[in-house]
């Protein structure tokens, strides 16, 4: 009995601890220490968006037709990368579809879902480019509002859930995320490849009902 009340009282403290100062494994990762960090980058989001376009509207649009090849396949494996974190975890660990709690412990596939979760929260970092490049190629029709409070937003919850709750259920919808990612990149990297890959592109109609699937 006494050990049972010893556990029960361990989890409580860890989780009594989290919830306010955050899982102390990612304290010294890469942007985890301070939402500071992580607002900074925000408002410098907001205020390329507000002003990017000013800026650009009499200069020549930038072409890098090679750079967002590169990006977009980058993206493309780096969301298999954690889609593969995601569902090895689970299945290590037999996910419990409709409760599985975070695991806070520092063993080995406890840092792992913590590492995913935080590469999940980095990769909405790295996609706030997706917006730098509609501006700097003039394509100001595709940065509307829903696109802008979709990746700030994004990428202020991911935080929070690589600082407090890295793991558990929110991997669900993370995975769904990564694999429809996979699809929208791979296009995207396809389709910047010039003209001549139209043809092989046919299944773009199906991208937009790909994403609706996650809501």
């Amino acid at each position: 009995m006494e050990a049972i009340i010893a556990t029960v009282n361990r989890k409580y403290n860890l989780t009594h601890s989290d919830v306010y100062s955050g899982d102390p494994r990612v304290e010294k990762w890469f942007l985890m220490n301070s939402f500071g960090s992580v607002l900074a980058i925000d408002i410098l989001y907001l205020l390329m968006v507000k002003h990017g376009p000013a800026f650009m509207k009499m200069r020549a649009p930038f072409s890098l037709s090679s750079w967002i090849v590169i990006y977009n396949f980058a993206l493309v494996i780096l969301s298999a990368y954690m889609l593969f974190e995601f569902l090895s975890c689970g299945i290590i660990r037999s996910y419990n579809l409709f409760c599985q709690p975070v695991n806070y412990d520092h063993t080995e596939i406890g840092l792992r879902e913590a590492s995913a979760a935080w590469w999940y929260f980095f990769s909405k970092v790295i996609e706030l480019l997706d917006t730098f490049f509609f501006i700097i190629r003039k394509k100001n029709s595709q940065v509307t509002f829903l696109h802008v409070f979709h990746h700030s937003s994004m990428m202020v919850i991911c935080w929070y859930v690589a600082k407090y709750v890295p793991g558990g259920e929110k991997f669900y919808s993370g995975g769904l995320n990564c694999l429809v990612h996979i699809f929208m990149y791979t296009y995207y990297g396809l389709a910047a490849m010039g003209p001549e890959m139209q043809k092989y592109l046919w299944w773009k109609r199906y991208i937009t009902e790909l994403q609706l699937t996650q809501f």
